[in-house]
């Protein structure tokens, strides 16, 4: 045992050896030599892989160990030993032995050596010897372990977190959208009015939008449920039996409840990340969707003297430090960067699905880090958007109504009976006397009052489209 002296405090360690040599471990670390290795080597962002990600890969480790014991290849007492470690780590224990940055070597060696010390470790300390590499990573490489434990962990991340956020949010948006079925308000295009619609179709909208994203994210999530494991280094299966991906991935199956299954020809998921990259544009997609719906929030919210007024969303803090009394939309805003940095990870991500030279892309650590930040970021804004925005926000009828009265181009439901042209000119007109349209179409159609009404009824006009 000896003492390093880091950042002014002695730390007592314990010298672990690999194939470069020894190599100096934290005497109450349970991880050994190659975690160490790149625990020194990859200082870079002080971010280590996400928990969920060590999760999964844990669920990679059990499902082989069993489908190893299953072929005779594994005993019963370190079978039973590496997976009763694994259900600890899945549960979450053991966090803080998982210390490798996520821009580390390309393929996650580094990462899937460090779950194979730690279970080692875990096994030795009740009674049983376990080999890192010889048992823990039987019949596997990093090289199909990561990418397997991508997938598995996007699938579980996207269905157990994702859409449920996702379908919350849609819940809450269908409960506002009937109370405001017939809250007419003036329809907006280039930002400048245009015909009314009413709120309940615009809230309507934001829902179909979600809609529209979760069945392709769930598409894209059974995309994944295809792993590589049992390619081992290559792609070829080189230390595994035939039969291994088989039982592996019926074995990941009854342990996670997912329908995984194993991929054909492995060498596409050692090679490339594409069902991955799908998934990310889909996250990007959505990010997408929050974002225009976050604007959308802060538009109508705007003033509350010079603005559009349209809805009152919660007041949630004091909006400044120096004017008294200014409260902003402070949710959208979150919400809205949120899309930003989604967007700016899938493009990461985009970067990284070039990089499969030959046999195995060298990106893999910073794809499964973006992903699952991603799916967090993305299910959090969600939760967010629907219980401190959406849910409470109120509706300014006199604004609406007023603004909805006054908009000229509600002539535009007179053009089939006095033509373009004279709409046109009673739009222009009701626009430079700031008088009601319906007042000067009087004056100058010819129509009835009565008629007039009937035909520029806001409410019907917004019904017209369909609802």
């Amino acid at each position: 045992m000896s003492a390093n002296r880091a950042k002014g405090v002695d730390i007592q360690t314990r010298v672990e050896t690999d194939s470069l040599g020894d190599v100096h471990v934290p005497v109450d670390a349970l991880w050994g030599a190659q975690t160490q290795r790149a625990i020194d080597n990859f200082p870079v962002s002080g971010q280590p892989m996400p928990p969920a990600f060590i999760s999964a890969v844990a669920r990679v480790k059990q499902a082989a160990a069993e489908a190893n014991a299953s072929l005779g290849l594994l005993d019963n007492s370190r079978c039973d030993a590496i997976t009763d470690a694994c259900r600890a780590l899945i549960r979450g224990e053991f966090a803080d032995q998982f210390p490798i940055d996520r821009y580390q070597t390309g393929s996650g060696t580094s990462t899937n050596m460090n779950v194979n010390e730690v279970i080692s470790a875990i096994a030795a300390s009740k009674g049983v010897e376990v080999h890192p590499n010889d048992h823990v990573n039987m019949s596997q490489s990093s090289n199909d372990v990561i990418p397997t434990a991508i997938h598995v962990s996007s699938v579980i991340g996207v269905t157990e977190r994702l859409i449920p956020a996702l379908t919350h949010l849609r819940g809450v948006i269908y409960e506002r959208e009937a109370l405001f079925s017939t809250q007419v308000k003036t329809g907006r295009t280039h930002l400048m009015d245009a015909m009314p619609i009413t709120l309940g179709q615009e809230l309507r909208t934001w829902r179909e939008q979600i809609l529209a994203v979760e069945r392709r994210l769930e598409a894209a999530v059974a995309e994944l449920l295809a792993v590589p494991q049992g390619g081992t280094a290559v792609g070829t299966g080189v230390n595994a039996l035939p039969e291994f991906p088989g039982q592996f991935v019926k074995l990941l199956k009854a342990n996670t409840g997912y329908s995984f299954r194993s991929m054909e020809h492995k060498f596409v998921g050692l090679s490339s990340v594409d069902g991955p990259v799908a998934l990310s544009a889909q996250l990007r997609g959505l990010g997408i969707v929050l974002t225009k719906i976050a604007n959308d929030l802060r538009w109508m919210n705007s003033g509350p003297i010079h603005g559009l007024a349209e809805i009152n969303l919660p007041a949630l803090q004091p909006g400044s430090s120096i004017m008294p009394g200014k409260v902003n939309p402070v949710v959208p805003e979150s919400v809205a960067m949120v899309g930003a940095q989604v967007m700016g990870l899938d493009s990461a991500n985009a970067i990284a699905g070039q990089s499969g030279n030959f046999q195995l892309n060298v990106m893999l650590p910073l794809i499964a880090g973006n992903l699952l930040d991603m799916i967090g970021l993305l299910g959090n804004a969600a939760s967010m958007l629907a219980d401190k925005a959406i849910r409470g926000f109120t509706v300014n009828t006199e604004t609406l109504d007023a603004s909805v009265g006054r908009n000229p181009v509600l002539v535009t439901a007179l053009n089939p009976e006095i033509g373009y042209s004279l709409a046109s000119d009673i739009a222009k007109e009701a626009y430079k006397t700031g008088r009601p349209v319906i007042d000067v179409a009087e004056e100058r159609s010819g129509l009835s009052r009565e008629r007039l009404e009937e035909l520029m009824d806001p409410l019907k006009l917004a019904q017209g489209g369909g609802t």
